[in-house]
């Protein structure tokens, strides 16, 4: 699965904070990297309004299951 380069650990880790402290329930396109608004914390596969992908995650579930980008470098990947 090809995760959109905008879908960082930063950026789902706040949509998560947003959703502990407001009524928000976004979500996160990895196809095209739009957020996505009423999504449930574990979606998976829903449609995107953006592009039509069915690569709408919750963003409980994009950090769960690590779908995002990292800045780390892994030894040997230089």
């Amino acid at each position: 699965m090809k995760i959109h380069p905008s879908i960082t650990e930063d950026r789902i880790t706040a949509m998560c904070m947003r959703q502990l402290h407001s009524l928000d329930n976004p979500g996160i396109c990895l196809a095209c990297g739009e957020e996505a608004d009423g999504c449930e914390p574990d979606a998976e596969r829903y449609t995107c309004e953006s592009c039509g992908e069915k690569q709408v995650y919750g963003a409980d579930q994009a950090l769960l299951c690590g779908y995002y980008h990292t800045d780390l470098i892994v030894e040997g990947d230089k």
